[in-house]
């Protein structure tokens, strides 16, 4: 058995898996991952195997260590399923990496748009003779809103919206059609950049603001949680020892 954790920066997520049917899974704040590991291995005796990808500054190797688990950290060294055309692997993202290992799982030699909605954005794309061609990184939604309220004097502190229209005829709906549509309108020429080259895409949405943006992008892949756990538990499963 595997066991696949994701650690970001105040959320983790995990995932049990024989071979490659998940058994369990499961995801919630970073301040109990220790007790949560524990308890996974105590009900899943079975599990040998272990990779993790952090972003954070915790660290769970003792857990593992203590139960005599053998695990690999995620980083560009490990083998993968794809190849890396990316100038400095050794800064790109565990998550990215482990995103575009998910998009081979559910479309294998196809040419795959990855796009990541979480506290940053991240668009990534691999094609179909799986070259990792690398992608782009901007703030996330809220980082957006939360700037404009923090390095003004004058801007309000808004909840994210769609409830707006363009020309915006007031400063909420200002700031709404700035940040959502803005990102729509960045994340849509991105991804029509690489439509206009390469002509059939799959493209895939995924992360923790994926379900609010999917109303105003209307891309119809959508990618629960797990995705990236699967992506993870494929790279394991190409390491084991």
């Amino acid at each position: 058995m595997n066991l696949v954790i994701d650690i970001g920066n105040n959320y983790f997520k995990l995932a049990v898996f024989q071979k490659n049917r998940i058994l369990f899974n499961t995801s919630e704040k970073n301040r109990i991952i220790e007790g949560n590991i524990s308890n996974v291995l105590d009900q899943y005796t079975e599990i040998s195997n272990c990779i993790i990808s952090n972003v954070s500054s915790l660290s769970v190797d003792h857990i593992l260590e203590k139960r005599k688990i053998n695990f690999c950290k995620l980083t560009t060294s490990l083998k993968l399923p794809f190849k890396l055309n990316y100038n400095t692997p050794e800064s790109l993202g565990d998550d990215r990496i482990a995103l575009v290992a998910a998009s081979l799982k559910l479309y294998p030699n196809s040419n795959n748009i990855i796009i990541d909605t979480g506290t940053c954005i991240t668009i990534d794309f691999i094609d179909q003779n799986s070259n990792y061609m690398g992608g782009m990184i901007s703030p996330g939604i809220e980082m957006r809103y939360k700037s404009l309220h923090n390095y003004t004097s004058r801007l309000p502190d808004l909840e994210k919206s769609t409830n707006f229209h363009f020309p915006a005829d007031s400063t909420s709906g200002s700031i709404h059609a700035g940040v959502v549509g803005g990102v729509t309108n960045e994340i849509l020429g991105f991804v029509n950049q690489i439509i206009s080259k390469y002509k059939i895409v799959n493209i895939i949405l995924t992360g923790g603001d994926a379900k609010f943006l999917s109303k105003t992008l209307k891309i119809p892949i959508f990618a629960d949680q797990i995705f990236i756990l699967e992506g993870l538990n494929s790279i394991l499963n190409l390491n084991k020892k």
